[in-house]
């Protein structure tokens, strides 16, 4: 094995019954785990969305309603899949943007909080796109030389985004052999919540987007305390009003 580990790496993929974090379900979760002497083990559910999976979603991932009416729901394997994970960085292809911040929220909507923090996240896609712009299956052929058959099976999806993250590693010694020289040479440590709704600059979450982008959270809360009610109250994810109220929290225990 060409990655040096120091703690698992556990690459995810899911499909899902579309792509609004804060609407859509998961209806399958594969994990590749990757301890770090090399072994390899493998978890993989279907899953009950509790809701209909559209047909555009079922044509591009095969899943159908029939297939997941007696899965369980996400919520029955919520503690499960979050053991599975337990002391792992999280790996996947565009990972960052979506299969982790869907995670997160399945497990807030199941009540449990799955924290991220002190994880490294590798983005498989992410050095691909720095260094050659491509898709998952374009990638496979590219650096592994093989044609990627199970687009859209989870787990086979999953396999082959360690597989690429394999051969990156040995074309690219720009970015290292571990965990952390990746996640820095990739630029991911700097976001706040899963939505990019906050970032950090100089180690200070700032907005991200709106009529206060580029303002510090904590001054805004401290100016126009109302903007929180209105973020609580409006459309965000789950993750996103979770880490608005640890900095409100944050910001209200410096005051006393």
């Amino acid at each position: 094995m060409k990655l040096q580990l120091t703690r698992p790496l556990a690459f995810i993929d899911l499909e899902t019954t579309g792509i609004n974090i804060g609407v859509d379900r998961i209806v399958e979760i594969a994990i590749v785990k990757i301890l770090p002497d090399g072994e390899q083990v493998v978890k993989r559910k279907l899953i009950n969305p509790q809701m209909p999976i559209p047909a555009a979603s079922s044509e591009i991932h095969g899943i159908s309603d029939e297939m997941v009416k007696d899965a369980p729901t996400f919520k029955q394997v919520a503690n499960e899949i979050k053991q599975f994970l337990e002391n792992c960085d999280l790996g996947g292809y565009n990972s960052n943007r979506f299969d982790v911040p869907m995670l997160v929220e399945e497990f807030l909507r199941a009540g449990l909080e799955f924290n991220v923090d002190g994880r490294k996240m590798v983005d498989v896609q992410k050095i691909f796109h720095l260094m050659e712009q491509r898709t998952l299956s374009a990638a496979y052929k590219f650096y592994c030389q093989k044609t990627h058959d199970g687009a859209h099976s989870a787990e086979k999806d999953a396999m082959a985004t360690w597989e690429i993250l394999e051969a990156q590693v040995e074309r690219y010694p720009a970015i290292g052999d571990t965990v952390e020289t990746i996640t820095k040479f990739t630029g991911e440590d700097d976001f706040v919540d899963f939505a990019r709704r906050f970032i950090k600059q100089n180690g200070v979450e700032i907005f991200n987007f709106g009529k206060h982008k580029g303002k510090a959270v904590t001054d805004v809360l401290k100016a126009e305390p109302q903007y929180y009610d209105w973020m609580m109250k409006g459309d965000f994810a789950m993750h996103t009003k979770q880490k608005l109220t640890e900095i409100l929290n944050r910001t209200l225990v410096k005051k006393v």
